[in-house]
């Protein structure tokens, strides 16, 4: 139990060093994003690989992973955040290509 706990916050602390710098070098993420949530949503998603599997990644594939996570999650209420008008916009900008 007590290795699982271990492995766990192992995990935490080091995609919690990944978001950090994510974050702070996107103006985009710091808009859209809680970091703490992103963390916690990230831990519960690379929790689900073995030990063995996830110190197997190295820290560039990690982070590109990670910040694979983090734009679909900024993008992804974006067109939310739209006017009326600029909907119609988007989809006349659309309906042309």
């Amino acid at each position: 139990m007590r290795e699982v706990a271990n492995y766990h916050q192992e995990l935490s602390n080091r995609i919690s060093l990944i978001v950090e710098k994510l974050i702070k070098g996107n103006s985009l993420y710091q808009v859209k994003l809680n970091k703490q949530e992103m963390i916690e949503m990230l831990v519960e998603l690379f929790g689900q690989l073995s030990s063995e599997d996830m110190r197997a990644i190295n820290e560039h594939d990690l982070t590109r992973r990670i910040d694979k996570v983090l734009v679909l999650e900024a993008v992804s209420g974006t067109l939310n955040d739209l006017t009326p008008e600029q909907i119609k916009m988007y989809d006349e900008a659309v309906k042309r290509k």
